[in-house]
This record gives C-alpha cells, structure tokens and sequence, in this order.
C-alpha cells in the first residue's frame, strides 16, 4: 500500500435530466455573471438557450464566448479571458466536449493566475484557485469535466501542453446523458474509447491506486457492454447513460492515476496533424495493449474477464493475451481506422516522427507505462499503427 490522494469536482451531478439540478448549485455559489464557453456547433444545437434560461432563472446573466474552433489553443484562452474580463464575469460556465470545458479551465487559470497559458505547461505551475467553474459535458468520453488536467496547443511550437493542477478541477460536474443522443457514430466510437483510453491506461499505470482501480474496470466493463449498443443506435438512453457514467468513472480514474503511452503518443498527432484527440488515442490502443499486456499480464487478464472474455482455465498470460485481442475487436466493431487512413502521406507522417517521440517523451505520460518505453521504440509504434 501506498499514500494516494483523489481529486474530484465538489459536486457531481449525474443521470438523465440532471442538468436542471445546476440553478440550486448556482444560488450555493453566490455568483452573478458567467462566461459561458462553449463551441460553434453546440451553439446551433439549442442547448445554449436551454442552459442560459437556467442561469437567468437562478439570477445570473451570462456572455458566451464560442470561438473555439476544432480543439483549443493559446489563442483562444487568451481571447476567452480578455471576454471574461470583458463581460464583468465572476463565474465559468463550460459547454461541450473537451474542447470547451479545457478551454474554459484555462481561461480561469489566466484570470486569476495572470500571464499567458503557456506559462503554465506541466505539474503544479497553476498557484492560485480559478474561478468557479460548472463544467457540462455533451460527449461521453474526455473526462474533462471531472479532472485536475486541461490540453492546450502551443500554436507557435506546435505543441499539446498538458497542464495539471487541482486547482483547476471544476466545482460542479454535470454529465447527462440526454446531452449526448445527438452525437453521431462517429464521435460516439471516439469519445467512447478515449473513455476506454483513461480506464485501462489508469489502470496500469505505474501511479494506480486502489480506489481508481475499481473505478476503472467498472468503466471498462461499460465501455465494453454499451459503447458497440451507444455507435448503433444512438437513441438508445441506456447505452447513453450507462457510457456518461464510464465516462465519469474513466475520468476520475485517469485524473488521480495518469494516462501513459497512449496519451504521450497521441497529443503530437492531434498538434501536428489536427486528428481529433479521442481518434488519435483509439488508433494507438490497439498497438499500446500489443506492447503493453506482457508487463502487467496479472492486471490485462482483469480487464479480459470484465470485458466478457472467458478465461476459465488459462494461464495468466494466456488470459493477458485474451484482453489484447478484445480490444482490437472493439475498436473493429466501431470502426476505427488504422491512421494512414487519417494521414494518407506517408512521407508527411514520417517526417515528424523523431518530433513526436520527443513530444511524447516530454510530456511525462509514457514514463507511467508499465512497460518502458524509448523514443526510438515510439517511432517503432508509430509506424506500427499507420
């Protein structure tokens, strides 16, 4: 056993229709004017309305700010915060994917923080608390809403900045389910297994911990039941509800243990190929748990049996091996293309791949793989997925 800590938002609202709950956590909070962030195509979808109605039935007037197109960048916090200040706002509302809620974390880290964001890649730069920040996910997938953990491109550097600190982990969380029946298959297959990304990878990662654990192959068992049910028929509210909860789960996990290999290596192909973060992770799964499953065989035969593989009578490894499999057939089922279907220049993707084993290295997340990893054995990976 080992000292561990776990970080979780304040309040956390969960379950269809949950979403009418946040005007009692707005009166808790004593504020008077949110900046709502959110992005383009959740402002068309009628759910900017629905949310403001609520603000103003609690009291509170709101600016939007929905400038964010495709994932975040330095750019775009930093015009984020000058609306902030802008709109006399005391309070942060995030709508959206990740995109939206990572952006407004750090808008709230450069409002009170000071500076421009990219002072503050990495572990711990963030001094001051944020504002308060009710964070309201649209997507079943990134976690976002629950973690300690924003990204960030560094325009200039071409670059996914991590950056990591308690003090930006948002105050009410809301994630219901109802807000996702509009994705189509193919963000549902994305967000889906980046959920899958932060349960499994939490639940090896050299920085695991009980409480996480437990968590993690709960969210696992989820993904593994309701994600093929979720991509089908995306009216299906159970399948809905029960991949918001994986999500959460996943989240919390992936927030007090780490992501690993993975994540390292699909934040250089979001910066430097503008790949969406959910596909660039589910593209690598399959090659990660390939290389990954001989170090840690004890815990991949857990992950083999709660995604519904038999491995009555088998050895240890052999049932390891059993979870490997599974989880290329998952990401098969949902369709998941290898990444030159992505980055059909082979010559283009190659010539960034020293870049993005630097990249990946640097940012930490490979160092809590189980089983080590050098940048040459990256680009080895690499290669291997495309």
């Amino acid at each position: 056993m080992k000292a561990t800590e776990l970080r979780i938002p304040q309040v956390l609202l969960q379950g269809p229709g949950c979403l009418s709950l946040i005007g009692k956590e707005i009166g808790r909070l004593g504020t008077k004017k949110a900046l709502l962030v959110t992005g383009k195509v959740i402002e068309k979808s009628g759910y900017v309305e629905r949310v403001g109605k609520i603000l103003e039935a609690a009291g509170c007037s709101f600016g939007v700010f929905s400038d964010i197109v495709g994932e975040p960048g330095d750019k775009d916090v930093m015009a984020g915060a000058d609306a902030y200040r802008k709109n006399g706002c005391d309070f942060l509302v995030a709508l959206g994917g990740g995109s939206p809620i990572d952006t407004a974390k750090a808008i709230g880290i450069v409002e009170t923080n000071g500076g421009k964001i990219t002072d503050y890649m990495g572990v711990d730069k963030v001094r001051k608390p944020t504002p308060p920040l009710i964070a309201i996910a649209t997507t079943a997938g990134t976690g976002s809403e629950i973690t300690k953990v924003t990204i960030i491109n560094d325009t200039a550097n071409d670059v996914k900045m991590l950056i990591s600190s308690p003090l930006i982990v948002p105050t009410v969380a809301v994630a219901d389910p109802e807000l996702t029946l509009t994705m189509p298959p193919s963000v549902t297959a994305a967000t889906g297994l980046d959920a899958f990304c932060h349960a499994v990878e939490a639940f090896v990662s050299k920085r695991e911990q009980p409480i996480t654990d437990a968590l993690a192959l709960r969210a696992i068992r989820l993904i593994s039941q309701n994600l093929r049910r979720a991509w089908c028929n995306g009216e299906d509210l159970e399948a809905r509800a029960n991949m918001m909860l994986a999500s959460t789960l996943g989240g919390i996990s992936f927030s007090n243990s780490s992501v690993t290999l993975i994540h390292g290596m699909s934040r250089p192909i979001g910066a430097l190929f503008h790949i969406a973060h959910g596909i660039s992770n589910a593209v690598l799964l399959p090659v990660w748990a390939e290389y990954t499953y001989i170090a840690k065989p004890e815990k991949f035969a857990e992950v083999a049996e709660v995604m519904g593989e038999n491995v009555a009578g088998l050895s240890t490894l052999e049932a390891a091996r059993k979870a490997v499999d599974a989880i290329a057939a998952l990401c098969r089922d949902v369709e998941i293309p290898p990444i030159r279907k992505l980055i059909p220049d082979q010559a283009e993707f190659e010539k960034h791949l020293e870049k993005m084993a630097r990249d990946a290295v640097a940012s930490g997340s490979p160092g809590n793989n189980p089983r080590f990893v050098t940048e040459e054995k990256i680009i080895e990976l690499y290669k291997k997925a495309y």
